[in-house]
């Protein structure tokens, strides 16, 4: 059985309405899965950047690309290379604290974490946690003995290392 590996893609696209819905449904119409998408403006006016994460062999992976590079708003794709990628993800998870022991442990741990506690309320505290995807979900996984009450999750952006660039020239 072929192991699935991460792949993340970058895309420059117009910074238009409807083009998030093209991509989106490019994937369902080619039953590709899309596990993280971001989307913002980018340097360049008028362009955004795109960041898709998904799961696949390589095949999936140039067939995605392929199918990207054919849809009018899409400017530019790149395969990012993780090795000689900054890539980061930003969660914000309320857990449950019902005493003020509970409450203590989770502050160290979301200072532990390099976290930030951003609300406090009685019997919850909600943590913003920004780092690599491996982070973020260790760090929901030990919160998971407290109590996860909400989550929600960014997703993945990235920028390649160094002067390598996914702009256009």
């Amino acid at each position: 059985m072929e192991t699935k590996e991460r792949y993340i893609i970058s895309a420059i696209v117009e910074h238009k309405p409807g083009v998030l819905y093209q991509v989106s449904n490019m994937f369902r119409r080619r039953g590709f899965n899309i596990e993280t998408i971001t989307v913002g403006e980018s340097e360049q006016v008028g362009l955004a950047r795109m960041t898709v994460t998904i799961k696949g062999d390589e095949k999936v992976v140039e067939q995605v690309v392929k199918q990207l590079n054919k849809l009018l708003d899409v400017v530019k794709v790149s395969i990012l290379d993780p090795e000689f990628t900054v890539s980061r993800e930003l969660a914000l998870i309320k857990i449950n604290t019902p005493n003020p022991a509970v409450r203590s442990d989770v502050i160290n741990y979301t200072e532990i974490f390099k976290g930030r506690i951003v609300d406090v309320a009685h019997d919850s505290l909600i943590v913003e946690m920004t780092g690599s995807s491996e982070k973020i979900t260790a760090f929901i996984e030990l919160m998971k003995t407290f109590g996860v009450k909400e989550l929600a999750r960014t997703g993945i952006t990235a920028l390649p290392r160094g002067m390598k660039s996914t702009k256009m020239e």
